[in-house]
């Protein structure tokens, strides 16, 4: 199995994601306010993903030994770099998640919850309850249960997964259809919001797409099993994805 066996599976879950209505209804700044109180909670739990890879293909213990993947390695180790302490601007340093929240506090999007969600996780010796318990709404719970879900399993194969197909390879364009309504609404006042965009865009087109497939090739070699793990993680992160969207839609519409 290779990996154009996986992309022909998502094919359609992918354009479906593409094609979402949200992209058209976020139509206003309160529009946006949703969007982003509501979706913050992915950017969030983007970067646990993203240590689990580190933890499973990079030396994080003592004492260091060296690595079977070296190339695997530097692009886990490079993403985290950008993600955690990207330099936005000269001496700025500061993490996406971060980035996100400035972006909110520019349109007027409330933070509170997130940053109240960070400090109870942060608190808490069961993270796990801690979502469960925590006063956000269900569509919410299910995302992050599902990728704490791939996480926990700590097989390096099925974070990939998650991680390059239901993030990497799809981010560049639901950006774009975003940054493509932004710039239909004149909305200037969302500068931050977009450069956070534009920001995705530039790295996770460039380059971070195809070296994520190579990743995916190595971690399967010839393991049939480890080929639909990764069949099927792809298409339900996508899947996953889309409910989330269409949860912000409905509350959209609603307002």
């Amino acid at each position: 199995m290779k990996i154009h066996t996986v992309t022909d599976y998502i094919k359609d879950s992918q354009e479906k994601l593409v094609s979402h209505p949200i992209y058209d209804n976020i139509k206003n700044i309160d529009d946006l306010r949703i969007f982003m109180e509501n979706h913050v909670f992915a950017v969030w739990d983007f970067m646990s993903l993203l240590k689990g890879l580190q933890i499973n293909l990079t030396c994080v213990n003592q004492p260091w030994v060296p690595v079977e993947n070296t190339e695997a390695a530097r692009f886990i180790n490079e993403i985290v770099l950008e993600e955690e302490t990207d330099e936005i601007q000269s001496h700025n340093v500061t993490s996406h998640f971060e980035l996100y929240l400035d972006a909110m506090d520019e349109i007027g999007a409330n933070t509170n919850k997130i940053q109240s969600f960070v400090d109870a996780i942060k608190s808490s010796t069961n993270y796990r309850e801690t979502i469960n318990s925590y006063n956000i709404e269900n569509e919410i719970k299910e995302f992050l249960n599902f990728t704490f879900d791939i996480v926990d399993s700590n097989e390096a194969h099925k974070i990939a997964a998650a991680f390059t197909f239901g993030r990497e390879n799809v981010i560049p364009d639901m950006f774009i259809e975003i940054v493509k309504g932004l710039n239909k609404q004149n909305s200037s006042i969302a500068d931050k919001f977009v450069f956070y965009l534009e920001r995705h865009i530039e790295l996770d087109g460039d380059d971070h797409g195809p070296i994520a497939l190579k990743m995916i090739e190595n971690l399967c070699g010839n393991d049939r099993g480890k080929w639909e793990d990764v069949k099927e993680i792809a298409k339900k992160s996508i899947e996953m994805r889309i409910k989330l969207w269409s949860h912000i839609n409905n509350l959209i519409k609603c307002h």
